[in-house]
């Protein structure tokens, strides 16, 4: 069975075989050896005596002093949702409805039904009777006033909410606002002042800390499972601001929305997704980071919805062969494949083919990280970014704009050769005709499937801009484009390419220089 990376949609159930199964915890043992303190000896017998055994030696042996201050702060988040011709059914006869726009739709689009539904309408595909099905997730007071945090998946579209703390007490909670880009929803219960609360932790995790997951795994409450942060900033293509924290603390169906917790009891994650070939725990599991949290449950406690910043530009990441082609040092930065017009990249003056290596004083790593930066700040706030245009560095100041709702700044993360005879110019496996009508570029007519421009993506109707930074407007253009970089010595090749309403940058190797 291939393996799944599945949406934490622990709220509304698991598909099976080839579908996404929903999120949860799974009760698990500690590992003894873990657990147990004392010195660390070398070979000969010694006591090794480092800065990181004494930190070592300073943790608990268990954890039962950390879950007993956590754990009350933990709910299980129960909502009734009304039925619709969209959802489908999953394993144990539960019902699983994904909303248009969730991030969690590439899984389905991936590893379900081409219309990204995960499982097989029933009746042939007859519509059902409309009615209520109930979920369940998991959730933390963020305040004693009885603010919560969960997963937007497990509150979406939700008819009514409730909560069970942990001393067992049912509440009704309402929803304060929700944010599908992130996943995450804050929740409020009413009527008390005393709720039992945790903190989002200040500090990063290092890969190798010790966490504790607390939730509602399978319906069974409170349940506490410990691992270590796998890797950090991990990309599962949920969305454009995919920054998971990666554990192998045990979660499953029905921890959705838990938190995440380090060994000084501060939630570092939201339990949003595990990679399974199953729908139940092989030890891989996504968390939404702490300083993520902190920023969207700000605004939706504010305002009840979550504005972004937006600059108005189609990226791509920098590969090796973008850079050499760019004749940059370094496959960093953010690539500006299109400006959109009227934007406020388009009117500080930012062009196609420009590299964004920085926003203020920060260094832009990949375009990811760009999405990511841009979206952090406030619509109306004032930038200077870095941009590397024709191998010259120059600055731009501009104000950001407002991420319009239907937009999101996505990042396209796409990235020995034959030779036409007597001409030294690369076989590219692309056939080419004029723009009808006189329009501008290329037209692709078609694309043989075991040429390097088919393994870079070229496909049938795609349009040809530009080459290297010129224009053109036949396949003659194309040929002196391709010779002009071949005689400067360039290994590759740049094509700005417009594929249905986006562009994109492409480099195509030239063959040896």
């Amino acid at each position: 069975m291939t393996s799944q990376i599945v949406s934490n949609r622990t709220a509304r159930g698991v598909l099976s075989g080839r579908r996404i199964a929903l999120l949860a915890t799974t009760i698990a043992g500690l590992s003894a050896f873990a657990l147990i303190g004392g010195p660390v000896l070398s070979p000969n017998g010694h006591a090794f005596s480092t800065a990181a055994h004494a930190q070592t030696s300073n943790r608990p042996v268990g954890f039962a002093d950390i879950v007993e201050k956590v754990k009350p702060s933990v709910i299980s988040v129960r909502v009734k949702v009304a039925e619709s011709g969209a959802q489908m059914s999953g394993l144990n006869g539960e019902d699983l409805q994904i909303p248009p726009g969730s991030p969690f739709e590439f899984f389905f689009k991936r590893f379900g039904r081409p219309d990204g539904r995960g499982g097989q309408e029933q009746d042939g595909g007859a519509p059902r009777k409309r009615g209520f099905t109930m979920g369940q997730g998991s959730g933390f007071f963020i305040s004693a006033d009885g603010y919560a945090v969960t997963n937007n998946h497990v509150v979406d579209k939700a008819e009514s909410v409730e909560i069970t703390a942990d001393d067992g007490k049912i509440y009704s909670a309402r929803v304060i606002g929700v944010d599908a880009r992130t996943d995450l929803a804050l929740i409020k219960v009413d009527g008390r002042s005393d709720f039992p609360f945790v903190k989002l932790s200040d500090t990063v995790p290092r890969v190798g800390d010790w966490v504790l997951a607390v939730g509602n795994p399978f319906g069974l409450g409170g349940t506490v499972t410990a691992g270590i942060v796998s890797a950090r900033g991990r990309d599962i293509g949920a969305g454009p601001y995919d920054d998971f924290i990666q554990i192998d603390a045990p979660v499953n169906k029905g921890n959705s929305g838990g938190p995440t917790f380090d060994v000084d009891g501060n939630v570092i994650g939201v339990n949003t997704a595990i990679f399974s070939p199953s729908g139940g725990s092989v030890g891989i599991a996504f968390d939404i980071p702490a300083e993520t949290v902190k920023t969207v449950v700000a605004q939706l406690k504010e305002r009840g919805s979550v504005t972004r910043g937006w600059i108005g530009v189609q990226i791509q990441p920098v590969t090796r062969d973008i850079a050499d082609s760019l004749g940059l040092k370094n496959a960093e930065g953010a690539l500006v494949a299109e400006p959109q017009p009227g934007s406020p990249a388009a009117k500080a003056g930012i062009k196609s083919g420009d590299v964004i290596v920085k926003v203020n004083a920060d260094e832009v790593k990949d375009a990811r990280n760009l999405a990511r930066r841009i979206s952090s700040l406030t619509p109306g706030t004032s930038v200077k970014l870095t941009i590397i245009r024709q191998g010259k560095e120059s600055h731009l100041t501009m104000t950001l704009g407002e991420l319009p709702n239907e937009r999101q700044a996505k990042a396209d993360t796409s990235s020995e050769q034959r030779e036409v005879p007597g001409t030294g110019l690369p076989v590219l496996g692309l056939t080419l005709s004029p723009a009808k009508g006189g329009g501008e570029g290329v037209v692709v007519t078609k694309v043989e499937s075991d040429g390097p421009a088919a393994e870079r993506g070229f496909k049938t109707g795609d349009i040809i801009l530009d080459i290297g930074g010129a224009r053109v407007s036949s396949p003659a253009d194309v040929r002196k484009a391709l010779g002009d970089a071949k005689t400067a010595g360039k290994r590759t090749v740049l094509m700005r390419v417009k594929s249905g309403e986006a562009t994109r940058f492409v480099a195509l190797p030239l063959g040896n220089a």
